[in-house]
């Protein structure tokens, strides 16, 4: 058991047989009374995202996950593939257990994905990934008097809005939790 005020986003819990991932922690105190734990979790067998709130001092049972890093080899219509490099064993994962985060897989990347037993729970993504831009339409002079954006489609397919200096070619970093712009990389 673990306490719900030791819950900070990614850590995973079982409760009523579901597991659940924290996907964002808050922890709230109003005058007198007890602290609220709010969190936004997402179940790991269907993908729902839920509320859950908790009061301060609550427990739920902590699961034992392994994590191990794995290298993403393709996808197809069913299912993405991963090689472990020290076995060079081959896992499928259902798309549907990866979800919006397989736009973020790029072929022989290694990747940290969450397993309870023999069974992948979730991809533990970096916080920012970096992406080539593939398209977009030139900047406008004169037109950066104020946070102007234009849409760019990267080398993974995903449409972006970017600054109007992006240009083709260069290398920006997405918030892999939002799926925004981030920075321009070097």
């Amino acid at each position: 058991m673990i306490g719900v005020t030791d819950l900070r986003s990614g850590t995973i819990f079982e409760e009523n047989g579901n597991l659940l991932q924290v996907l964002t922690y808050e922890h709230i105190k109003m005058g007198r009374g007890s602290a609220n734990i709010k969190v936004k979790v997402k179940n790991l067998r269907t993908g729902t995202v839920i509320d859950k709130s908790f009061i301060n001092g609550a427990k739920v049972n902590d699961v034992m996950v392994i994590k191990r890093d794995l290298q993403y080899l393709y996808r197809d219509s069913d299912f993405s593939y991963f090689m472990d490099p020290k076995t060079f064993e081959q896992i499928n994962i259902p798309l549907n257990i990866i979800g919006s985060d397989s736009f973020y897989l790029k072929e022989g990347e290694n990747v940290n994905i969450s397993f309870l037993g023999n069974e992948a729970l979730a991809l533990n993504l970096p916080p920012k990934m970096i992406f080539i831009v593939e398209e977009t339409p030139p900047g406008v002079k004169g037109n950066s008097a104020t946070n102007v954006f234009k849409e760019a489609k990267l080398e993974n397919g995903m449409t972006v809005k970017v600054p109007m200096f992006v240009k083709i070619g260069d290398k920006i970093k997405i918030d892999t939790r939002t799926g925004a712009y981030s920075e321009k990389a070097n």
